[in-house]
């Protein structure tokens, strides 16, 4: 015997996205599934939730789910560079506390929760459009009805593969980490660490978590490389590679693993009554491969666009369509520029990545971290144009000006 529900929204995937479009649906009056296949949201950490403090501030995240950074390092084979702000713009976040808040702010509004709910299938109706979902849970068969759904089910794309409008990544990062306790922490400096000895076709790199904690991983792109991420890891602490031998002694607390879409806009991301979000539609800035912000923020414009169009009775592509225009409008652009310059990266030798850094150790941190944001603006290229005449720079940014 199966359960069955009845629904205005449902909302696969209890990530940041989905959290966030089931906040944002159920905030503007409709009714809300959340489903989520683990026994908690967050069970598995599958990022080393790096993000930005603007953007931190903006959604409202508490201050103790995150740790400032203020100090960027850079090391490859034979240099390293250093840049300093004045205050912290980037954090590195408690990612378990992080999305548990988030669940929590769509609970609070009127979504309804349902764990250890493993999606399968999608349910179509005469037309062959999306009408709910199915799967199982410890009771056996359940199955959600719904006027629209939204998948952000990750990079699997569960829902969206059921329908039969995608197929897996073919380009992708994938990432390794341990969460650890240390001796010695620079609790407001991370490190990213380039050239083969660390990671080929990707980087490493040291987050702290806290005064105790960092997150040491190593992060690979598919299918450029087919070396394993984990493997790769063991290797750099065994070895103690570079800043990693500053830690003093190591002690893992747990393993995270994770796949990271990186096919820039490569997918339509609203059909009939379904839109995409999150890692689902590939919204990940191809140059560190982080998309936290991007699911947020995003993940509230899907739930306020799926509310309107279910309000107006219409749920079609058609009235889908403003969440796409959104999303793209605002980042595409520089998806497809970072994605250039990532090209670029991928291809450097040890050599390459020695004089790379010399190009990063030019800038300043708000230039610094315009860049490595991905903000790249038509006003952002040409001021650093114009503030740095080193010609290395200006080939650097070339890469953005010409797209």
């Amino acid at each position: 015997m199966s359960e069955e529900y009845d629904y205005d929204l449902v909302v696969v995937g209890g990530g940041p996205a989905g959290s966030s479009a089931a906040f944002s649906a159920a905030k503007a009056g409709i009714k809300v599934a959340l489903i989520e296949k683990e026994e908690s949201i967050a069970e598995t950490v599958r990022t080393s939730g790096v993000t930005w403090i603007q953007d931190i501030k903006e959604f409202g995240i508490p201050r103790e789910c995150y740790n400032p950074i203020k100090n960027f390092s850079f090391c490859s084979p034979n240099n390293k560079v250093s840049i300093s702000d004045a205050i912290p713009r980037a954090a590195v976040l408690d990612v378990r506390k992080t999305y548990r808040w988030l669940a929590r702010q769509a609970e609070e509004h009127g979504a309804d929760i349902f764990l250890k709910s493993t999606i399968t299938d999608a349910i179509k109706n005469s037309d062959s459009d999306i009408v709910g979902v199915s799967g199982t849970n410890q009771g056996g068969k359940v199955i959600f009805h719904a006027k629209t759904v939204i998948d952000a089910s990750g990079f699997p794309s569960t829902v969206s593969k059921a329908m039969g409008y995608v197929t897996q990544w073919t380009r992708f990062g994938a990432g390794a980490e341990y969460e650890a306790k240390v001796e010695n922490v620079q609790e407001d400096r991370w490190w990213l660490m380039v050239g083969q000895q660390y990671s080929p076709a990707g980087y490493a790199w040291i987050f702290p978590l806290n005064s105790s904690t960092v997150r040491i991983g190593v992060g690979i792109g598919k299918p450029e490389s087919d070396a394993d991420p984990a493997q790769k890891l063991k290797e750099i602490i065994e070895k103690m590679e570079g800043p990693i031998k500053d830690l003093g002694e190591i002690t893992p607390i747990e393993f995270h693993y994770g796949l990271i879409p990186n096919d820039g806009l490569s997918r339509k991301t609203v059909f009939n009554n379904l839109i995409l979000v999150g890692d689902a539609a590939g919204q990940a800035n191809p140059l560190v491969l982080e998309g936290i912000r991007y699911a947020i923020k995003f993940g509230r414009v899907a739930g306020d666009t799926a509310a309107n169009a279910i309000k107006s009775g219409k749920t079609t592509e058609r009235e889908l369509r403003p969440y796409e225009e959104s999303w793209k409008r605002e980042i595409g652009s520089k998806i497809n520029s970072a994605g250039k310059v990532q090209d670029r990266w991928i291809r450097l030798t040890d050599e390459g990545w020695d004089k790379e850094l010399e190009i990063i150790g030019e800038l300043k941190p708000d230039e610094f971290l315009d860049f490595i944001k991905a903000d790249f603006g038509l006003s952002n290229v040409l001021k650093l144009a114009t503030r740095h005449p080193k010609l290395a720079v200006r080939q650097l940014f070339n890469i953005v000006k010409g797209r």
